[in-house]
Order: structure tokens, then sequence, then C-alpha cells
């Protein structure tokens, strides 16, 4: 991997044409924001671009994605957004995983797979990065890619709620505000707005909460039979990771949501006191030092014990 600078991914952007914007599996907002507004940049600039992933995007993201028609081309340039490790390209994006040509990313744990790299772990939100790259390729901000761009800033964040939100991100805001972001409609969809089923999969999920090391570890699980129930599907239970560390006097919030069979995603969230980049980094996993995660295999029971475990290591560190 060569580390660039920002001038040089935007000259590298601008010298190439049949551009690939790679998005991880299950695409969160700031996936899908810096995706679509760094593809809508670059069409600007004449060049075909369009945004891939494994994962279809939900619905609640057509005031982004409905804002850039499909072009069907042959990518000879392959970008990565918000894109830290291969394991996480999904099926459909496994040819891709060799030939990389440039990752933009904003944690810490990236494994540095691309030919060319710009990586910012202090970064908010990979949002940021874009939004200055664009800013470099001198493209004008239209109200689209300051709604895309925004969207990745303010999801990454939680609304500006957790301590990754720095004078930059809040800097950002508003300048995207004044190029004509919709902030009350995108924070409306994305924080305020909840399906039944994802009301229904919340309320079964609550109902598993169980706490360790005196309440500074609290956990909860989404099994697929609670999938089952609600009728809840991936998008429905985005953000439900965050609940556990809501509660007063936790110090390490776990989400263990069981998968395919054998295999649980873990969610680990702290206010930022707390590393648990390094907690998920026992099991292969990793992200942010206040927002993390990883896969364990076995049965919930297992999974739950071995994770929690290392968690109580984490708080007395022994890790």
């Amino acid at each position: 991997m060569k580390t660039i600078t920002l001038n040089e991914a935007a000259k590298s952007l601008s010298q190439n044409d049949d551009i690939l914007v790679l998005m991880h599996k299950s695409p969160d907002g700031d996936a899908i924001g810096c995706a679509y507004g760094l593809c809508m940049a670059l069409r600007k600039l004449g060049k075909k671009a369009m945004p891939v992933c494994s994962d279809t995007v939900s619905e609640k993201y057509d005031y982004i994605t409905s804002k850039l028609p499909i072009q069907s081309f042959e990518g000879k340039y392959i970008v990565t957004v918000d894109l830290a490790d291969t394991r996480l390209f999904g099926e459909k994006l496994e040819k891709y995983k060799d030939c990389v040509d440039l990752c933009i990313d904003h944690h810490g744990s990236n494994t540095g797979y691309a030919r060319e790299s710009v990586v910012d772990g202090a970064s908010g939100a990979c949002a940021q990065i874009v939004y200055k790259i664009i800013r470099l390729m001198n493209v004008d901000i239209d109200r689209d890619i300051a709604n895309a761009i925004f969207t990745g800033i303010c999801t990454d964040t939680g609304c500006f709620k957790y301590s990754n939100a720095s004078a930059e991100s809040y800097r950002m805001a508003a300048e995207l505000i004044d190029e004509g972001a919709e902030s009350t409609f995108i924070n409306r969809i994305m924080f305020d707005t909840k399906s039944r089923a994802r009301i229904e999969i919340e309320c079964l999920a609550l109902q598993t909460t169980e706490f360790y090391a005196d309440g500074k570890i609290a956990v909860i699980c989404i099994t697929n039979e609670m999938r089952r129930q609600s009728g809840a599907d991936d998008y429905d239970t985005e953000g439900i990771s965050g609940i556990p560390r809501q509660i007063e006097g936790v110090k390490i919030g776990i989400t263990v949501n069981e998968r395919e069979s054998g295999k649980f995603k873990i969610s680990a969230r702290s206010a930022g006191d707390v590393d648990v980049s390094s907690l998920c980094a026992v099991f292969g996993g990793g992200g942010h030092k206040a927002a993390a995660g990883c896969v364990i295999e076995g049965d919930l029971e297992s999974a739950k014990k071995k994770i929690v475990g290392a968690a109580e290591k984490v708080l007395t560190g022994k890790i």
C-alpha cells in the first residue's frame, strides 16, 4: 500500500475514467453518502462513475440513490470508500479484492489492501474525507452532492452526538447546509423515523438485556427468530447497536447479532473512554475506539461468553 495525500487522490480521480466506487456489504449512511456523492462529483467532471455494493441499498436512501441514473460500463479504475478490509466486500465484489486502485477510508484498522490509500483515522466520517477530495477536484457542490455527504457525516457521528464528531464535522455540516443539504429532512429520515418491524425487533432485543462487570457492560441479542417474528430485515436493525451504551453506568455496550447459522456479528460501542477496537481485534475485527465490530462463530451462549470475557479484560486493562 502506498499512502497518498488528498491532493494526489483528487488528481488520480481526475485523470481516470470508467470508475467504480465500491461500498462494504450492508452499507450504512456513510458508505452510501460517500459512494454516491463521489460518483455525482465525478460525473460533473464528465466521467463515467457508478457506486457498487454486494447488498441492496435501503429504500430510505432513495433521496440520494434516485439522483444517480445507472451507467453500464467496464470498470477500469476501482475505488473503495469507508471500507477497511476486503472481508467486508461481500460475495458480489469478491472479484475486485486484488485490484483496488484507490481506498478512501477513516478506519485506523484499514488493512492496506489498495494500491494507493488515503486513510484518516481521526476523521469522524469517511464522508469528511470525500468532501475534501471533491473540493480539491474543483467540483461545484449542488444539493444532491450536499445531501449525500451530509448524510455520511450525520449518520456516522450519530447526529453529532458521538465522540467522533469534531469541530471539523460541524463546520463541514454547516457548509453543506449552505450548499443546499436538507438537514431537517435527512435527520428526520435517519433518526426520527422507524418502521413497525424496527420497533417490534427493538422491543424483542431489549428483553434480552444482560449486565456484567457491575453494570459496566450491557449486552443485547438479535436472533434470526426475532427477525422472523417481527418481519425485520437488516436495515430495520440499523442503529440498534447504539442502545446498550445509552444505559446509565455502561462503559461498553455490546450487540450480539445472529447472522447465518453459527456466526454472530458483534457490535461494540463506548463513549470513547474505552477502546472497543482493541476488544474486537481479539476476534479478528476492528473499527474505531468508540465503535467497532467482529464476528464470532459458535452458538449464542458461547459467543456472549467470549465477547463478555474479553470486554471484562479490556475494562481491567488486561487487553
